[in-house]
């Protein structure tokens, strides 16, 4: 089955459909000036970035999973990820099922020696933001320890640093080195914080 070239472009209120059309008219562009006939439009009208769930956003991600994307095309970072983060996520998520990446704006393309070495930059970038999250939460709780405030807290706050340095992009085994908690509490925290929100 041919894989899909897909094209993701959003703009955060209603009111900016010139910004939509503008977007998509660029897009569009650059599918011509490559020879790209065969693609499809994902559209989120009036969808703020700092949303963790877009529709649109959603179904591509699903797609990608399912192994049918060849290669991601966005008119900018802005347009596509709501942080850092979250960008690099969605990287890796493509790295792992070998899709390309295109970002118009910033003219980052991860199939060019260019585009893999911005990749493995912010990547390198963000193992050290977490790295220094570690190390700054191990010296808060020692501190926190020293004080006599740390240890015996009700359960329910036990799920608080958990779902904290999971935030900031911390995996389970880095949250259990940190914390000196069992990967069992990690998810059941995780699981109950996901399932209340």
């Amino acid at each position: 089955m041919e894989k899909l070239i897909a094209l993701y472009l959003r703009t955060s209120t209603d009111r900016q459909d010139s910004g939509l059309e503008a977007q998509e008219r660029a897009l569009l562009d650059y599918c011509k000036s490559k020879g790209i006939r065969d693609f499809e439009i994902f559209r989120e009208r009036g969808i703020s970035g700092k949303r963790t769930s877009r529709p649109e956003l959603d179904r591509l991600m699903g797609i990608v999973h399912e192994g049918k994307v060849r290669e991601v095309i966005v008119y900018s970072f802005s347009r596509f990820a709501r942080s850092t983060k979250h960008l690099l996520e969605a990287l890796e998520t493509f790295k792992e099922f070998k899709v390309e990446f295109v970002s118009l704006t910033e003219n980052i393309d991860t199939s060019t020696p260019m585009g893999r070495a911005f990749f493995t930059v912010i990547s390198a970038i963000s193992q050290l933001e977490r790295e220094l999250i570690v190390e700054r939460v191990k010296n808060g709780l020692k501190n926190a320890a020293a004080n006599g405030r740390f240890p015996g807290r009700p359960r329910s706050r036990e799920a608080e640093p958990i779902i904290t340095l999971r935030q900031k992009g911390l995996t389970y085994r880095q949250i259990a080195e940190v914390l000196g908690v069992g990967h069992s509490t990690i998810y059941r925290a995780i699981k109950e914080w996901t399932e209340s929100e």
